[in-house]
């Protein structure tokens, strides 16, 4: 059957659509260059709110907790999702209650999933703070994570993995040697997407921070920045963060359909 061809109206609408999401993004992405102190009105080209930036000693310290609590929660996010996604296809014909209990956290909205994890850790009394944010960042990436290996493991040959015990080769050894190599890309691609994800994310980080300084990341520091108003720093931030993730995904989305570079 024959695609349909692009009519004028459908292109019309494509562009309406696009410019809709990315315009508003543009704009901001060019004020952060603005010399001007005003946000909104363009006076002139200028890097000076990018050096006031990285001069401002708040948000390099919540950016430093935010690279914290993404880097440690991804790696426990990425190794607990790929194993969960290994289990749940391996056991897929056994019913579907367990996905739907995995993939829970990614259609929970945020707010809610927050206050449950805040309830968990008043009852159980743990004192909040960046170790908090962390354990409820692995949470919320996990599933995340595991959607995207079980992906992959949608088209993966699991004779080589009997060809492997036939040879003698050890449970962990096939997984080491034949199973992560051949899933390295998803798993890269999780890495990354629960990376970003992480990075980005404020309401369950907003709830389950505490009120300590210390565990302020980088999306609370813009929250607590832009109740004043908007300022060019806050312009210049949203820039550099709306790069990071792009960066990302665009990473994310290149190992995972085409697999790592070189192959």
């Amino acid at each position: 059957m024959d695609r349909p061809s692009n009519t004028p109206l459908m292109v019309a609408i494509l562009i309406l659509v696009f410019g809709f999401l990315y315009i508003p993004i543009s704009v901001l992405i060019g004020l952060s260059f603005n010399a001007g102190g005003m946000p909104t009105a363009w006076t002139g080209f200028s890097l000076k709110w990018y050096g006031a930036l990285f001069a401002n000693g708040d948000i390099l310290r919540a950016a430093a907790n935010t690279l914290i609590v993404g880097l440690v929660s991804t790696v426990f996010a990425t190794l607990l999702g790929t194993l969960l996604a290994l289990g749940v296809e391996i056991r897929r014909r056994k019913g579907r209650l367990l996905e739907t209990l995995i993939f829970a956290p990614m259609v929970i909205p945020d707010i809610v999933l927050a206050i449950a994890l805040l309830s968990i850790f008043s009852l159980l009394d743990v004192r909040l703070g960046l170790h908090t944010v962390i354990m409820s960042h692995v949470v919320f990436n996990l599933a995340f994570v595991c959607a995207v290996v079980r992906a992959r493991l949608k088209t993966f040959d699991w004779s080589i993995v009997e060809a492997s015990a036939d040879l003698g080769a050890s449970t962990l050894t096939t997984l080491r040697r034949v199973v992560v190599p051949v899933l390295a890309p998803a798993i890269i691609a999780g890495a990354l997407l629960a990376f970003t994800l992480s990075v980005d994310e404020f309401i369950i980080a907003f709830f389950t921070a505490g009120a300590e300084r210390a565990s302020i990341t980088l999306p609370m520091q813009i929250y607590a920045m832009i109740r004043f108003g908007v300022t060019p720093e806050i312009n210049v931030l949203a820039t550099l963060v709306i790069g990071f993730s792009v960066l990302t995904l665009t990473l994310a989305q290149r190992f995972n359909r085409g697999g790592l570079p070189g192959q």
